[in-house]
């Protein structure tokens, strides 16, 4: 079983930047993709970012590109969201979750084990 642990959130005003942090633990993760979802009150969880754990290959929502940097790091497990340029409508809680098969879709439901989230708020 993989935990899942994320970090980072907080609020911030709009045109400013944050970083968030997932941290995985129990098992190896080689052949994993691992993604970062978000979802606001009311709405579905939607895809933000994700990358490829050993191939390092990025794919991205449109709405975050250009503004949003998905990165991670072996040594430490660990897979990172760098938020810059924030606006209004990115507020919501972010999960971080891993795709077992190395595929890194947007569907929600194809990811294996989920982190608990962490609340991402952006002032006007």
């Amino acid at each position: 079983q993989v935990q899942l642990v994320e970090s980072g959130g907080g609020l911030v005003q709009a045109g400013g930047s944050l970083r968030l942090s997932c941290t995985a633990s129990g098992r190896t993760f080689s052949s994993y993709a691992m993604g970062w979802f978000r979802q606001a009150p009311g709405k579905e969880r939607e895809f933000v970012a994700a990358i490829i754990w050993a191939g390092r290959r990025t794919y991205y929502a449109d709405s975050v590109k250009g503004r949003f940097t998905i990165s991670r790091d072996t040594a430490k497990n660990t897979v990172y969201l760098q938020m810059n340029s924030l606006k209004p409508e990115d507020t919501a809680v972010y999960y971080c979750a891993t795709e077992e098969t190395g595929r890194a879709t947007t569907q929600p439901y194809e990811y294996d084990n989920w982190g608990q989230g962490t609340q991402v708020t952006v002032s006007s």
